[in-house]
């Protein structure tokens, strides 16, 4: 039997305590498994890496039945056509811009439900070597309203402080308005397009005023902002696999992103800023290490039939609390000398008792506790 492996390819700062950027390779099975990682530098490009990357992890896990998984920042033409020219596979994400190709596929209908609020189109290449996956979240449609909305709230009264102050005659110079409307379009970026506005000379001023600055909502921004929002665009040679399949293979860099970026609120512990590359590779092999826990539970809860969501079983199990019964003991002089410590478990809820029943577990009564079994 062949197994499938994909490489997860992703450039990132590891988590919040790394100085510096890496990129870090992490080989994975069919459904997910992590099986090794390699680390590489991440203080160049990410599209001038991957050439170097994909020869350095070839030579170590092989080059048969590959497939490359890498978000937009490392993706080139020359880069797909280096790693088709090797008889590669590749799923990678797309700049999003190159969204607006694919407007009028958008509103059709024939979209195929992967999970709850997440939905993906086929949609085939003109050339027909490569497909592009349409997908969309309802999650992300939200976020990203909201961050619209919120960059154009700020953008219109930035605009509006700008028109008082023309009015008022502080601003008369017309290239020094341009500047302003220009900065004010650089800070609020993702609406910079929200708003047709002209800054227009007034000929025969009556008043103090020597510029006129009017605005208005862009239309066909909206309409595009309205339809695009949550959505986005991969791109793929693998033409004879499924959409949800190949969606569930590329989320596979998002889950990866995630089991590195492991933050030290989420470990309860103060910060410590790795700067040293020795300590920056300990961090990196721990996170491997968890995320390789953390496939194992998923995988063992779904053959348990029980979905593949960790975090919500561990948040469950979290209420099992354990505690210390201390009785105090005498001697057979009638001394009380000694103290009898007995760590005891909380008894689990009905729902809890279903979920260990199906993962086939059985909570002890009491448990030892360290010193006892140092003694032993």
């Amino acid at each position: 039997m062949v197994i499938q492996e994909t490489i997860v390819l992703t450039v990132y700062r590891a988590c919040p305590e790394l100085v510096e950027w890496v990129c870090i390779g992490l080989v994975v099975t069919d459904d997910g498994m992590p099986l090794g990682y390699e680390v590489f530098d991440g203080n160049t490009h990410d599209s001038k890496t991957v050439e170097h990357i994909v020869r350095a992890m070839e030579s170590k896990y092989g080059r048969a039945n590959r497939i490359w998984v890498m978000d937009r920042g490392m993706v080139s033409e020359d880069n797909l056509r280096f790693v088709r020219g090797r008889g590669g596979s590749y799923i990678v994400g797309t700049p999003k811009s190159m969204l607006r190709q694919f407007e009028r596929y958008l509103t059709d209908k024939d979209w195929c439900e992967v999970q709850e609020g997440v939905e993906v189109k086929l949609v085939a290449a003109p050339e027909g070597d490569e497909v592009f996956i349409l997908a969309r979240s309802t999650d992300r449609r939200q976020k990203e309203h909201a961050m619209h909305q919120r960059f154009i709230d700020r953008m219109a009264v930035a605009l509006h402080k700008l028109q008082h102050c023309a009015a008022s005659g502080r601003l008369k110079d017309l290239q020094l308005a341009h500047r302003r409307l220009g900065r004010i379009q650089q800070r609020y970026w993702r609406a910079s397009s929200a708003f047709d506005v002209k800054i227009t000379t007034i000929k025969n001023p009556a008043d103090k005023a020597r510029l006129k600055i009017s605005f208005k909502h862009n239309k066909c921004w909206s309409d595009w902002a309205e339809l695009s929002e949550g959505c986005y665009l991969l791109r793929t040679n693998l033409t004879d696999i499924d959409p949800k399949t190949l969606w569930k293979r590329y989320i596979q860099l998002t889950e990866a992103e995630w089991a590195f970026r492991i933050a030290k609120d989420e470990l309860v512990i103060r910060p410590i800023w790795h700067q040293r590359p020795d300590r920056v590779k300990g961090h990196i092999l721990v996170c491997f290490l968890a995320y390789v826990l953390w496939k194992s539970l998923a995988q063992w809860m779904r053959r348990a039939g029980l979905g593949d969501a960790p975090r919500t079983l561990l948040q469950e199990f979290a209420k099992i609390k354990s505690g210390d019964v201390v009785l105090p003991a005498r001697s057979r002089d009638g001394q009380a000398n000694k103290m009898v410590r007995l760590r005891c478990v909380t008894t689990p809820d009905e729902a809890q008792k279903v979920l260990l029943n199906r993962l086939g577990l059985t909570l002890p009564q009491r448990l030892r506790r360290i010193d006892q079994i140092v003694q032993m």
